[in-house]
């Protein structure tokens, strides 16, 4: 290597280790690097939006690459759905270049005009960054959610009407992508306040991309924001909802508890006709238990890369449990079929 080369390295290097003097920063980096040891893998990436909170993760990842002599990837989503998208993408592919960061820009082939874009824009980043990954044979996704998103998206689905499982689902510190089971988001910064990692992104790379759309009220999520900031003034602090959100972590994963018992206990694979024959007792457990050992059951064997909609699971189980007749049901790719006091599961051909 050039002395050149090796003299633009070195002064790269330093800049990393020089930011890790600031009290602030070396503190939020331990609580990554700590993160990053229990649960990372051997291939993982980065997914960036040049937002400050996921240009704050490309910084703390770049460093960890730096301290373990490790490869981490890093994409850039060109979602197109805001008119400067991609010269957007490209400045932040450029910039991090600068930081000797190497990324890659993958890109939306079609897009749909939807009510819901901000749900259609994350389903789909995940989709193309799910599909780079398979190629690099990479198995996990380290995102910027940080302990605002967190509580944003308790309101969201509380408002929506979610049950105990997606109030506390999304606290998961690493969970499953749904698009692929073989794929796994990990959220290292998840208990780490957007404030902090402002401030990592203005004192380190002192630059980002601003979403106009963080501030439109026709967002759901920008309204909710807004509730949260009242809410603050009334008391509300993250440590007190993070207690609240831990005893729903608790219940839910007591309830997983028995809904496996359930599955296990009460159902029998036959092998035959590739079927799932359920016993009487599946159903007479508690309603919570039933549906979701049902809903659970229903998506594995409709090989679907969600679950079946509440309230048809809630439909096809009345039938189960007080319907007269025996003609076969439908439902996420699967067929019902009621025999007396049991039932049958089995894919649709």
């Amino acid at each position: 290597m050039k002395k050149k080369n090796l003299s633009v390295k070195k002064k790269i290097h330093n800049f990393y280790y020089k930011k890790l003097e600031d009290p602030r920063i070396k503190n939020i980096y331990s609580k990554f690097k700590k993160t990053l040891s229990k649960y990372a893998s051997k291939n993982f990436c980065v997914a960036v939006s040049g937002g400050a909170d996921s240009l704050a993760l490309s910084f703390l990842a770049k460093y960890y690459s730096y301290e373990k002599d490790k490869k981490i990837y890093f994409f850039i989503v060109d979602h197109k759905l805001r008119k400067n998208s991609t010269k957007e993408a490209s400045l932040v592919k450029k910039k991090l270049k600068f930081f000797k960061i190497n990324s890659e820009v993958i890109t939306f082939k079609k897009v749909k005009k939807l009510s819901n874009l901000q749900s259609y824009a994350r389903e789909n980043r995940y989709e193309l960054i799910i599909k780079a990954c398979l190629n690099k044979k990479i198995d996990l996704v380290l995102t910027a959610h940080h302990s605002d998103d967190l509580l944003e998206n308790f309101f969201i689905r509380l408002l929506r009407g979610s049950g105990l499982k997606g109030l506390s689902s999304f606290g998961n510190i690493k969970s499953k992508i749904k698009f692929d089971d073989k794929i796994f988001i990990l959220r290292p910064l998840i208990n780490v306040s957007k404030e902090d990692l402002i401030y990592i992104s203005k004192n380190t790379f002192n630059f980002n991309i601003n979403d106009s759309s963080n501030q439109d009220d026709k967002f759901l999520r920008v309204r909710v924001r807004k509730l949260i900031s009242k809410l603050e003034k009334e008391g509300l602090t993250f440590d007190k909802f993070k207690i609240s959100l831990n005893n729903l972590y608790k219940s839910n994963f007591a309830i997983d508890h028995f809904v496996k018992k359930n599955i296990k206990e009460n159902s029998n694979y036959l092998s035959l006709n590739k079927s799932i024959i359920f016993n009487e007792n599946f159903l007479n457990q508690p309603d919570e238990i039933v549906f979701r050992s049902f809903s659970e059951v229903i998506q594995k064997v409709g090989k679907r890369k969600s679950y079946a909609r509440g309230v048809k699971v809630e439909n096809l189980l009345k039938y189960l449990k007080f319907g007269k007749n025996y003609k076969k049901r439908t439902l996420s790719g699967c067929v019902i079929q009621k025999i007396q006091n049991s039932f049958i599961i089995s894919a649709e051909n």
